[in-house]
């Protein structure tokens, strides 16, 4: 429940926030202490539950070779997509709630029809300006993290509206503040973290999005033990759509060229999150995310003992350690042609006693690929 009043001043509680959501036996025994009676919102109650935990399976209606091609298009679609909204943002426009639902329903068709496909063209593709990339590949991972969840469908859209549009607020700042490659003074970050503010705005004038979408687009900043902003919030005050995302950002931050940091490999990033679980991110769901991303997630080029390089295409679920690997590269350094696709699960073998496997993951960009010659002949 949303409680709106109470009987006594705020300031005589220990309740921090002057409205906030009733969702743990403690805030509940604090608040029979303190107070005789509430007020309570029903309206915002209401939006603010966490969406079941239901159980959709979604099975693999196409292989990564197949939908690829799709998954291209569908990104085609949400990258002009997204530009139309950074342009109409920039000079006061409404966003166009049409298209981001064309958008986000393009992109979740994909990838319940495969899991990997849009994550493998989404890694392969010129990541161009930060601000597009940045929300297409947090919706991508979001979405994809929510078919691993088996949630409902509608949920997982609602993933991909938040991973495109929770940092929209950052087009109000100023480009020297987002550019900026030294350490923010404590007076800059101040103002940086107002961008949350500014999305849930931006979010709140803007008809035809989902309802509750500008209070979830301020989530992804909170951390799990209180120390996150805008409002502090611990535990379950978070929920699992806000934890989602503020996994899923960090990662893909951590990931990609930004202008005051390099990029780590996608292994190092969660071997961070695995260390800041139950302190940042709610436990149980970095160790799922990690599952869901895989050892090797799809996209990294890998060498194989063999000396050849191949790129990562599809994750083995069951065989963690053995995807398949599109080999595009002999042990020389020359293109192949045609590629030579392994999955590893059926061990196949470099020699007559020895099976392949992967050696080493190597950094991205280590072998110029474009997506659209992936799956060439």
């Amino acid at each position: 429940m949303y409680i709106t009043e109470l009987d006594r001043p705020w300031t005589d509680t220990p309740f921090v926030f002057q409205g906030f959501v009733l969702g743990t036996k403690p805030q509940l025994d604090a608040l029979k202490k303190y107070c005789s009676s509430v007020v309570v919102d029903f309206d915002r109650s209401e939006t603010r539950e966490e969406p079941r935990r239901a159980r959709t399976l979604y099975p693999e209606k196409a292989s990564v070779e197949h939908e690829f091609e799709a998954a291209g298009a569908a990104m085609t679609v949400s990258e002009s997509m997204m530009r139309e909204v950074i342009a109409s943002v920039r000079i006061g426009k409404t966003l166009d709630a049409e298209r981001l639902r064309i958008a986000v329903v393009t992109m979740t068709e994909s990838v319940l029809r495969n899991p990997d496909a849009l994550v493998l063209f989404a890694q392969l593709r010129d990541k161009g300006e930060y601000t597009v990339s940045h929300a297409l590949d947090a919706a991508i991972y979001m979405i994809t993290f929510g078919r691993f969840l088996q949630l409902e469908q509608t949920q997982i859209e609602f993933l991909g509206y938040l991973g495109l549009l929770q940092d929209i607020g950052k087009l109000r700042l100023p480009k020297q503040l987002l550019e900026k490659r030294d350490r923010l003074s404590v007076e800059e970050f101040e103002r940086a973290k107002l961008h949350v503010n500014y999305s849930a705005e931006i979010l709140r004038a803007t008809p035809g999005l989902p309802a509750d979408l500008a209070r979830r687009a301020t989530l992804h900043h909170e951390r799990h033990d209180g120390s996150g902003y805008p409002n502090h919030l611990r535990g379950p005050e978070i929920g699992t759509i806000g934890s989602i995302a503020a996994i899923v950002d960090t990662f893909d931050a951590l990931t990609v060229e930004r202008p005051y940091a390099s990029p780590i490999a996608p292994s190092a990033a969660l071997n961070m999150l695995y260390k800041w679980r139950g302190v940042f991110f709610d436990a149980n769901l970095v160790e799922q995310f990690i599952r869901c991303i895989g050892i090797f997630p799809v996209g990294s080029l890998v060498e194989l003992n063999s000396g050849e390089v191949g790129v990562v295409i599809s994750q083995n679920m069951a065989k963690r350690l053995q995807p398949r690997v599109l080999l595009i590269r002999d042990a020389a350094g020359n293109p192949m042609r045609p590629h030579k696709l392994l999955d590893l699960s059926r061990e196949p073998k470099v020699s007559k006693d020895e099976p392949y496997r992967i050696r080493r993951t190597l950094e991205y960009g280590h072998v110029p690929l474009a997506g659209e010659e992936l799956f060439m002949k």
